[in-house]
Protein backbone atom coordinates (compact mmCIF):
# COMPACT_ATOMS: atom_id res chain seq x y z
CA UNK A 1 0.00 0.00 0.00
CA UNK A 2 3.04 2.03 0.20
CA UNK A 3 4.24 2.32 -2.89
CA UNK A 4 0.48 3.00 -4.20
CA UNK A 5 0.63 6.37 -1.86
CA UNK A 6 4.09 7.46 -3.44
CA UNK A 7 2.07 6.94 -6.65
CA UNK A 8 -0.32 9.13 -5.41
CA UNK A 9 2.50 11.85 -4.03
CA UNK A 10 4.39 11.25 -7.63
CA UNK A 11 1.31 12.23 -9.37
CA UNK A 12 0.40 15.26 -7.46
CA UNK A 13 4.23 16.60 -7.37
CA UNK A 14 3.68 16.13 -11.08
CA UNK A 15 0.82 18.14 -11.49
CA UNK A 16 1.81 21.16 -8.91
CA UNK A 17 4.67 21.10 -11.56
CA UNK A 18 2.69 21.73 -14.48
CA UNK A 19 0.63 24.13 -12.60
CA UNK A 20 3.90 25.82 -11.60
CA UNK A 21 5.04 25.79 -15.17
CA UNK A 22 1.85 27.40 -16.07
CA UNK A 23 2.83 30.01 -13.97
CA UNK A 24 5.74 31.11 -14.50
CA UNK A 25 5.26 30.20 -18.65
CA UNK A 26 2.53 32.95 -18.11
CA UNK A 27 4.68 35.41 -16.75
CA UNK A 28 7.85 34.68 -19.16
CA UNK A 29 8.65 37.34 -21.96
CA UNK A 30 9.99 34.09 -23.55
CA UNK A 31 8.35 32.71 -27.16
CA UNK A 32 7.60 29.47 -24.99
CA UNK A 33 3.68 29.04 -24.47
CA UNK A 34 2.01 28.19 -21.45
CA UNK A 35 1.23 25.15 -22.96
CA UNK A 36 4.54 24.39 -24.61
CA UNK A 37 5.58 24.87 -20.91
CA UNK A 38 3.18 22.43 -19.55
CA UNK A 39 3.99 19.88 -22.21
CA UNK A 40 7.63 19.90 -21.29
CA UNK A 41 7.44 19.50 -17.52
CA UNK A 42 4.55 16.74 -18.01
CA UNK A 43 6.90 14.84 -19.56
CA UNK A 44 9.71 15.40 -17.48
CA UNK A 45 7.36 14.12 -14.64
CA UNK A 46 5.87 11.61 -16.77
CA UNK A 47 9.98 10.29 -17.50
CA UNK A 48 10.42 10.77 -13.71
CA UNK A 49 7.31 8.63 -12.93
CA UNK A 50 8.32 5.97 -15.34
CA UNK A 51 11.83 5.52 -13.99
CA UNK A 52 10.43 5.51 -10.39
CA UNK A 53 7.88 2.60 -11.46
CA UNK A 54 10.81 0.56 -13.86
CA UNK A 55 13.04 0.98 -10.44
CA UNK A 56 10.36 -0.27 -7.99
CA UNK A 57 9.30 -3.15 -10.34
CA UNK A 58 13.17 -4.06 -10.63
CA UNK A 59 13.66 -3.94 -6.77
CA UNK A 60 10.38 -5.80 -6.29
CA UNK A 61 11.73 -8.90 -8.52
CA UNK A 62 15.42 -8.88 -6.79
CA UNK A 63 13.76 -9.56 -3.66
CA UNK A 64 11.48 -12.23 -5.33
CA UNK A 65 14.47 -13.70 -5.92
CA UNK A 66 15.28 -14.16 -2.42
CA UNK A 67 14.16 -17.42 -1.41
CA UNK A 68 12.90 -18.10 1.94
CA UNK A 69 13.08 -14.83 3.63
CA UNK A 70 12.49 -13.50 6.92
CA UNK A 71 11.35 -10.38 7.35
CA UNK A 72 14.58 -8.80 8.98
CA UNK A 73 13.77 -4.90 8.91
CA UNK A 74 15.18 -4.45 12.47
CA UNK A 75 18.47 -5.74 11.57
CA UNK A 76 19.41 -3.02 9.01
CA UNK A 77 20.03 0.44 10.01
CA UNK A 78 20.54 3.75 7.78
CA UNK A 79 23.52 6.34 7.74
CA UNK A 80 23.38 9.36 6.42
CA UNK A 81 22.55 9.93 3.14
CA UNK A 82 25.07 11.63 1.00
CA UNK A 83 25.82 12.57 -2.70
CA UNK A 84 28.52 10.99 -5.26
CA UNK A 85 28.65 12.03 -8.66
CA UNK A 86 24.81 13.46 -8.56
CA UNK A 87 23.31 10.04 -7.25
CA UNK A 88 22.24 9.67 -3.64
CA UNK A 89 24.29 7.32 -0.96
CA UNK A 90 23.53 5.53 2.19
CA UNK A 91 25.29 3.39 4.84
CA UNK A 92 23.55 0.46 5.25
CA UNK A 93 24.66 -1.86 8.33
CA UNK A 94 23.13 -5.26 9.45
CA UNK A 95 23.57 -6.63 12.34
CA UNK A 96 22.61 -10.72 12.23
CA UNK A 97 21.45 -11.71 15.62
CA UNK A 98 21.19 -15.50 14.95
CA UNK A 99 23.32 -18.50 15.84
CA UNK A 100 24.42 -18.99 12.07
CA UNK A 101 26.08 -16.73 9.35
CA UNK A 102 22.77 -15.49 6.95
CA UNK A 103 22.69 -13.25 4.21
CA UNK A 104 20.31 -9.81 3.73
CA UNK A 105 18.78 -7.98 1.01
CA UNK A 106 17.60 -4.17 1.89
CA UNK A 107 15.16 -2.39 -0.23
CA UNK A 108 16.13 1.07 0.25
CA UNK A 109 13.83 4.03 -0.80
CA UNK A 110 14.91 7.94 -1.43
CA UNK A 111 12.49 10.15 -0.94
CA UNK A 112 12.45 14.18 -0.95
CA UNK A 113 11.85 16.16 2.23
CA UNK A 114 8.17 16.16 0.57
CA UNK A 115 8.11 12.39 1.24
CA UNK A 116 7.63 11.12 -2.47
CA UNK A 117 9.39 8.01 -3.86
CA UNK A 118 12.29 9.40 -5.83
CA UNK A 119 14.27 6.12 -6.62
CA UNK A 120 14.47 2.67 -4.36
CA UNK A 121 17.13 0.02 -4.44
CA UNK A 122 17.99 -3.64 -3.14
CA UNK A 123 21.15 -4.41 -1.38
CA UNK A 124 22.14 -7.72 -0.86
CA UNK A 125 24.52 -7.89 1.84
CA UNK A 126 26.21 -11.83 1.86
CA UNK A 127 27.47 -14.33 4.74
CA UNK A 128 26.87 -11.78 7.37
CA UNK A 129 28.83 -13.92 10.12
CA UNK A 130 26.52 -14.60 13.58
CA UNK A 131 26.21 -12.34 16.16
CA UNK A 132 28.14 -10.11 13.92
CA UNK A 133 27.48 -6.81 12.11
CA UNK A 134 28.52 -5.89 8.03
CA UNK A 135 28.30 -3.24 5.91
CA UNK A 136 27.58 -1.78 2.38
CA UNK A 137 26.52 1.29 0.38
CA UNK A 138 22.67 1.73 -1.06
CA UNK A 139 23.43 4.06 -4.25
CA UNK A 140 20.75 5.54 -6.61
CA UNK A 141 19.71 4.27 -9.83
CA UNK A 142 20.16 8.37 -11.13
CA UNK A 143 21.04 11.39 -10.05
CA UNK A 144 18.84 12.71 -7.05
CA UNK A 145 18.68 16.46 -6.63
CA UNK A 146 17.49 18.54 -3.30
CA UNK A 147 17.11 17.74 0.40
CA UNK A 148 17.09 13.44 0.09
CA UNK A 149 15.99 10.65 2.50
CA UNK A 150 16.70 7.46 2.90
CA UNK A 151 14.28 4.56 4.82
CA UNK A 152 14.43 0.71 4.56
CA UNK A 153 11.02 -0.29 3.11
CA UNK A 154 12.13 -3.83 3.15
CA UNK A 155 14.37 -6.25 4.46
CA UNK A 156 14.57 -10.08 3.70
CA UNK A 157 17.20 -12.36 5.60
CA UNK A 158 17.99 -15.98 4.99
Amino acid sequence: MAHRRSGVRATGAAVAAVALALTVAGCSDSDTSPSDAASKVGSAASKAADTVASATAEAGKKLDEFKDGVNAKDDVKLGDVATDDGRATVPVTVDNGQSSSKSYAVQVEFRDKGGNLLDTVVVTVNDVGADASKKATARSNRSLDGDVTADVARALRH
